[in-house]
């Protein structure tokens, strides 16, 4: 995990993990679930929202200027990276 990252954000301290740019895992924010940064937006619940069908752009609007598409897409590729790191090497049978 990437070092702490500590800010004041709207007077208050703000402290995170960054998993990428948009992504993080915030101290005393969503019990350290991954978020988007600044919010309290948990990428679970847009990866959900994908899964089931729903369009990027339709999440991303109705996130009203909350959360960018690349944020979105971070996450995507955070989830999928680290799925395939945890796939056991394959032997022949």
């Amino acid at each position: 995990m990437s070092e702490l990252v500590i800010e004041v954000v709207n007077g208050e301290p703000y402290q995170y993990y960054p998993l990428g740019e948009h992504v993080v895992r915030a101290v005393g924010i969503c019990g350290g679930r991954p978020t988007f940064k600044y919010t309290r937006i948990e990428i679970t619940g847009t990866l959900d929202r994908l899964a089931a069908g729903e369009s990027l752009d339709a999440i991303v609007a109705g996130y009203r200027g909350r959360v960018a598409r690349e944020a979105v897409m971070e996450a995507v590729q955070i989830v999928t990276d680290g799925f395939l790191k945890t796939l056991p090497a394959l032997e022949p049978a």
